[in-house]
Parts: C-alpha cells; sequence; structure tokens
C-alpha cells in the first residue's frame, strides 16, 4: 500500500479500528486547529481575521473552553464578538420589515424554517453554520474522500484494509455514496455498493447488539 504524506492520515484512520475512519480524522483535526490557535497563533493578526470574521460554533468553543487557555479564548472572543456587533447593526439597519397578509398570519409557526425569508434572516443563517474550526476541517475534508477513492480504486490492500473496517458514521456514509457516483465507474460502482452495503448493515446490527447487551447487563440486577 502507497504511503505518503496524502494518504498516510486516511491509512492510519483505518488502522485506528475507530467507529468511522473519518471522524477520527474530523477529531484529530479539530484537535490540531484548536492547539494551533490557542497556542500561539491567536496573536496573529492573519488568523484573528479569519476567527473575528468565522467565529466558532458552539462544539468548537466549548472544546476551546476545555481546552484550558481562558485568556487566549477570551481574547480571540473579544475581537470577534466586536466584528459580530458591527455586522449587526449594519444588518439591522439594512432590514425593512415584509409586508404581512392575513394568510400568512393564519400560518401555523414551525421553529425551523428551510429558507430565510429575509436578508436578516440569511445572515443569521450564516453566522450560525460560520466556524473556524468547521472550516478547516471542511477545507481538507474532500481531499480525503478523493484519497479514499483514488486508493479504493487502485490498491488491493487498501480494499481489503476497507473490506475490514467497522464502517462508517451515517454522514460520512452519505458524502461516499454521492462522491462514488462521479468518482467510480459501472464497474467499480457494482464492486463498491455491495460491500460499503454490508459493512453498514452489519455495522449498525453490531451496535445495536452492542447497545441491547448493555441494557440487559443492567436490567438484570434490578429484577432480582
Amino acid at each position: 500500500m502507497k504511503k505518503d504524506i496524502s494518504t498516510l492520515p486516511l491509512i492510519e484512520a483505518f488502522h485506528a479500528d475507530d467507529e468511522c475512519p473519518f471522524c477520527y480524522l474530523e477529531r484529530a483535526a479539530e484537535q490540531h486547529a484548536i492547539s494551533f490557535i490557542l497556542g500561539s497563533a491567536y496573536m496573529e493578526d492573519y488568523i484573528r481575521e479569519k476567527t473575528d470574521e468565522e467565529g466558532f460554533c458552539r462544539h468548537h468553543f466549548k472544546m476551546m473552553y476545555d481546552y484550558g487557555n481562558r485568556l487566549g479564548s477570551a481574547i480571540i472572543l473579544s475581537t470577534h464578538l466586536k466584528k459580530l456587533n458591527e455586522q449587526l447593526e449594519q444588518q439591522l439597519q439594512r432590514h425593512t420589515p415584509q409586508k404581512s397578509g392575513l394568510l400568512k398570519r393564519m400560518k401555523r409557526t414551525q421553529a425551523a424554517q428551510t429558507q430565510a425569508k429575509t436578508p436578516l434572516g440569511a445572515w443569521l443563517d450564516q453566522k450560525e453554520c460560520s466556524c473556524y474550526v468547521c472550516s478547516h476541517f471542511n477545507g481538507i475534508y474532500n481531499r480525503y474522500l478523493d484519497t479514499f477513492f483514488d486508493l479504493y480504486r487502485k490498491d488491493e490492500s487498501f480494499r481489503t484494509l476497507f473490506s475490514n473496517s467497522k464502517g462508517f458514521c451515517l454522514p460520512h456514509f452519505r458524502d461516499l455514496i454521492e462522491c462514488a457516483e462521479d468518482k467510480l465507474s459501472e464497474t467499480e460502482k457494482n464492486d463498491f455498493y455491495p460491500k460499503v452495503s454490508a459493512l453498514m448493515l452489519n455495522h449498525l446490527k453490531r451496535l445495536q447488539s452492542e447497545v441491547s447487551w448493555f441494557v440487559e447487563k443492567k436490567r438484570l440486577p434490578q429484577q432480582r
């Protein structure tokens, strides 16, 4: 199996015997990004420009808080909030309420809307999805997917490693299925889809069995 700077992280992730190799890579990327910005990088102007603009999702800000550099996190947050306040003020000044009609007022309220109805709502949607750490992983994730299919197509030992893996989480399984449509030939799809389907079914059945075993183990002493 060819190991170089482009293939080694993915191969190591499959050898890690994790529940999902791509989740393994994602956690590694998260830790790297947070260690980087809370090391000395947060004092660099170009890094702060990025964190000021992108901010952090709640998951990764919690990871930053738990990292331990409270002063570094506070410095990053202070200038990000300054930037956010400036942008919010501009958005509010531009916001014009839409005309309301009787039919609109009679519609049942839905907490989760599929599409923003106003520029202000669209801006808030964008801010909710914006995260420096998420962007760091998303920037390399597509390369991991490309590397996966390149190895799958050309390397028999990697196909064996893939077949012996535990499977994937559902979001990363979805991405593999979607990418396979473009990356694989018809013959390769006929080989890949049955393998990955069997892998996922066995994966979820194994998880179900393990959780059911745990439930029964905890339940039995209470029934005695």
